[in-house]
C-alpha cells in the first residue's frame, strides 16, 4: 500500500501538488523554448523578408505564397507524425523534428529563385510536421484535465515571446549585413536556426517519455500521476484513431483553429511589413515595437488560461477576445494614423493570444490516448491551412489593392466566424455535457 493511500487524501492532494510542480519544472521550459524556436524558425522570413524581397525582386503575392507552402506540408504531414510519435516516443521524435528542421531553417540562406524560396518553405513544414500536436499530447501524459489549460499556456507563451526575440535581434543580425559576403537576411537564417539543432541534444537526452521514465518523480508521485491519468482515461472516448479523426467535435475545433491561425500568421508574417509602412521607422524600431507587442501577448496568455481555470469556464474566455480582437481589426482598417493604428494592434495581439490557453485544452477533455494523438494531430492539421490562407490572401490583396485595408476586413470576418462556431460548440458541449469530471483534490501549483 503507497504511503499516500495510507495515510489519506490530504497527503495524496500534497502528493499531487509536488508531482504537478516538478513535471511543470522539468518539462514546460524545455517544451516552451523548443516551441518559441520552432515558431521563431517558420516565422522569421517575415523580417527578413525587408531585405530579402527587395534583394531577391520577391512580390508581396510570391512572398505570401511562399510562406504559405510551409503549412501546405505541415498539414499534410501531421498525423502520421505525431501516430509515430505515439509509437516511438516523443524524446527520440521531437529531438529528430528539431534536428532536421534546424538544418533546413539554416539553409534558408541558399534561397535565390522563387521556385527555390517555395522548395525550401514546403521542406521545412515536412520537417516540423508534428512538433505541436506532438507536444500537446506530451503533456496529456503528465497533466491533469483541471490543469491542462494552464500547462498550454505556460509553454505556448513561447510564440508571443518569440516575437519578442526575434524583433530584438533582427536589427542586430541586419547590422552584419556584407560580412564573410552574407546579406543581413541570410545571417538571420544561419542565427536563428542553430538553436533548434543544439536544442534536439538537449531534448534527446532530457526528456522522458512519460512518468515511468522520469527520475526525478518519486513512487508515490508517479502512482498518483498515472492513478490520476488513468481515471480520466477512463472518461474519455475510444482510443481508436480512427473515431478520433472522424470524430465531428474534432473537425468544429480544427476548423476554429484553422480560422484563428488565418489571422495570427496573416499577422506574423506582414505585421514588421504593415508597422514600416505605417512609421517609417527602420527595422531596428519596427523590430522593438514587435517586441513590446510580443511581452503583452505573452501575459494575456497566462492571465487568460488562469482565469479560465479558476473559473472553471473555457468556451467564453474564446468567445469574448475573439469579438474584442475582430473589433480592433475593423477600427484598424479604417484608421491610417499610426498613434491609434498601432495600440490597437497590440491589443489585437493581446486578445488573440488570450485565446490559446483555453482553445487548446477544451479538446483533451474527450480524446484520450492514442485518440489523443491522431485527434490533435487532426485539429491541428486542419487548424494549419489556415495559415496556408492566411499569408496567402493577404499578400495577394496587397499586390492588388496596394495596400492592407481589404485584408484586415477580411481578418476581422474571420474572427468572427471563429467566434460563432466556438458558440456552437459551448451550446453542443452543455447539451451533451461533454466537459470532464473536475477532480476532487486541488493540485493548483
Amino acid at each position: 500500500m503507497s504511503t499516500a493511500t495510507a495515510i489519506g487524501p490530504e497527503n495524496d492532494a500534497a502528493t499531487g501538488r509536488s508531482a504537478m510542480r516538478k513535471a511543470t519544472w522539468h518539462l514546460i521550459p524545455l517544451i516552451g523554448i523548443g516551441y518559441g524556436v520552432a515558431y521563431m524558425d517558420r516565422v522569421n522570413i517575415s523580417f527578413a523578408s525587408l531585405q530579402m524581397n527587395r534583394d531577391l525582386h520577391f512580390s508581396a503575392t510570391v512572398y505570401g505564397l511562399g510562406a504559405s507552402l510551409f503549412f501546405l506540408s505541415y498539414a499534410m504531414c501531421e498525423i502520421p507524425s505525431n501516430l509515430l510519435l505515439y509509437r516511438i516516443g516523443a524524446r527520440r521524435w521531437l529531438a529528430r523534428i528539431m534536428l532536421t528542421w534546424g538544418l533546413l531553417a539554416m539553409a534558408m540562406m541558399f534561397v535565390r529563385t522563387p521556385f527555390q524560396f517555395y522548395a525550401m518553405r514546403f521542406l521545412l513544414g515536412m520537417a516540423e510536421a508534428g512538433f505541436f500536436p506532438g507536444t500537446l499530447y506530451y503533456l496529456t501524459l503528465w497533466f491533469p484535465a483541471n490543469l491542462r489549460a494552464r500547462s498550454i499556456s505556460r509553454f505556448y507563451v513561447a510564440l508571443p515571446l518569440s516575437s519578442v526575440v526575434m524583433g530584438a535581434i533582427a536589427g542586430s543580425l541586419f547590422k552584419l549585413d556584407g560580412r564573410f559576403g552574407l546579406a543581413g537576411w541570410q545571417w538571420l537564417f544561419v542565427v536563428e536556426g542553430l538553436p533548434a539543432i543544439l536544442l534536439s541534444v538537449v531534448f534527446l537526452k532530457y526528456l522522458p517519455d512519460g512518468p515511468a521514465k522520469a527520475r526525478w518523480l518519486s513512487q508515490d508521485e508517479r502512482g498518483w500521476m498515472e492513478g490520476r491519468l488513468a481515471a480520466e482515461a477512463a472518461g474519455g472516448v475510444s482510443t481508436n484513431a480512427a473515431a478520433a479523426i472522424l470524430d465531428l467535435r474534432v473537425w468544429l475545433f480544427g476548423l476554429t483553429n484553422l480560422l484563428m491561425l488565418a489571422v495570427n500568421y496573416a499577422y506574423a508574417f506582414f505585421a514588421p511589413a504593415m508597422i514600416q509602412r505605417l512609421t517609417g521607422l527602420d527595422v531596428g524600431r519596427v523590430g522593438f515595437i514587435v517586441s513590446i507587442i510580443g511581452v503583452m501577448g505573452g501575459a494575456a496568455m497566462i492571465v487568460n488560461a488562469w482565469h479560465s481555470e479558476r473559473y472553471r469556464e473555457s468556451y467564453l474566455h474564446i468567445i469574448v477576445p475573439a469579438v474584442f480582437e475582430s473589433a480592433c481589426l475593423v477600427v484598424i482598417a479604417m484608421s491610417s494614423n499610426p498613434w491609434i493604428a498601432l495600440p490597437l494592434l497590440a491589443l489585437m495581439f493581446f486578445a488573440h493570444n488570450a485565446i490559446q490557453g483555453p482553445l487548446l485544452a477544451l479538446p483533451s477533455r474527450f480524446l484520450k490516448g492514442r485518440s489523443a494523438a491522431a485527434g490533435l494531430a487532426t485539429i491541428n492539421m486542419i487548424g494549419i491551412i489556415g495559415g496556408v490562407l492566411g499569408p496567402a490572401a493577404t499578400g495577394w490583396s496587397r499586390d492588388r489593392t496596394g495596400g492592407y485595408v481589404e485584408a484586415i476586413y477580411g481578418l476581422s470576418l474571420t474572427m468572427l466566424a471563429a467566434a460563432a462556431i466556438v458558440g456552437v460548440l459551448y451550446f453542443n458541449s452543455r447539451k451533451r455535457s461533454l466537459r470532464s469530471v473536475e477532480g476532487v483534490f486541488d493540485v493548483s501549483l
